[in-house]
């Protein structure tokens, strides 16, 4: 539980007082994506599909789902214990399936790769009303800034290691 209050602090704050997601508000973010799920290293979110999000098709439009990269692979980040989550290096996406349309919902599930004293590596997928994956991403963070905020918190939100992995 502490990982998901932590993520939704720093998404919050990226609200609250950075210059690009406030005015993103009308592409996909703002209070209709929702963290649905937090631990050390892993993010779950949704967003349900509005007018905003879509093409002249009508359909989930591409710059929503690579917004949602790039936002995602930061709360990934947050997942970690990093409040100030560095700047990007590297995003990318690859375009599957439909997202859907008006009305439907897209879920995505972001996964902290390898977390570095420099580089950061995460990737996402995003999954349809129809349980298809609907594109994957990736996001690379340069961090080694972000170490310092003194608002972190790494050390309470190391994940946890599997049993078998134990010496």
């Amino acid at each position: 539980m502490a990982a998901l209050k932590f993520v939704r602090s720093v998404w919050d704050s990226f609200l609250a007082t950075s210059g690009v997601e406030p005015r993103r508000r009308w592409l996909m973010i703002s209070t209709q994506m929702r963290i649905t799920a937090a631990v050390p290293g892993k993010v779950n979110f949704e967003l349900p599909i509005e007018k905003q999000h879509t093409n002249r098709l009508g359909i989930l439009h591409g710059a929503t789902l690579a917004a949602m990269v790039d936002t995602s692979g930061s709360l990934a980040l947050a997942s970690r214990g990093l409040y100030s989550t560095g700047v990007s290096t590297d995003i990318n996406v690859t375009y599957l399936n439909s997202g859907g349309k008006l009305g439907d919902l897209i879920r995505g599930e972001v996964v902290c790769d390898k977390f570095g004293k420099t580089l950061a590596f995460t990737s996402v997928k995003f999954i349809n009303k129809d349980n298809e994956i609907v594109a994957r991403g990736s996001h690379t963070k340069y961090v080694s800034f972000a170490w310092k905020d003194e608002k972190n918190i790494t050390s309470e939100l190391q994940p946890e290691v599997p049993e078998s992995k134990v010496a």
